[in-house]
């Protein structure tokens, strides 16, 4: 645990989540033109809100209230990724061993936002 976190972008969670969103936005170009208004930004905008909500709640620090407000947020959306995914999974835009790859992936990020929201006075200016 003994690194500095000066920033949201220091935060394991962020880090995780804008590699995920990216991945996203990758596997995203193959999809589908006619889902290119309807799932595609879902599944982009819902990955990427994650890490927007994240640098939002590291904002938010000097409230209890309004830091776990944005984490939940966080936790919204990243369970909402996970909707997306398993729909474009059966679908069959993304490969079974892809979509699980990723859930998994939003299953780490969920786990450590859980972890933020249960012990949110570590997190707090002081």
């Amino acid at each position: 645990m003994g690194e500095k976190i000066n920033s949201y972008k220091d935060l394991r969670v962020y880090r995780s989540a804008m590699e995920a969103a990216m991945k996203v936005f990758d596997l995203t170009r193959t999809f589908p033109t006619e889902e290119k208004y309807s799932m595609v930004d879902q599944i982009r905008r819902s990955s990427r809100s994650v890490c927007a909500n994240l640098a939002e709640a590291w904002r938010k620090r000097r409230y209890k209230a309004a830091l776990v407000a944005k984490l939940n947020d966080a936790e919204s959306e990243a369970c909402e990724t996970q909707v997306w995914i398993e729909f474009a999974e059966r679908c069959n835009y993304l490969p079974a061993r892809v979509a699980r790859e990723l859930d998994e992936t939003y299953g780490l990020i969920l786990a450590q936002i859980i972890k933020m929201v249960r012990d949110p006075e570590k997190w707090l200016i002081k």
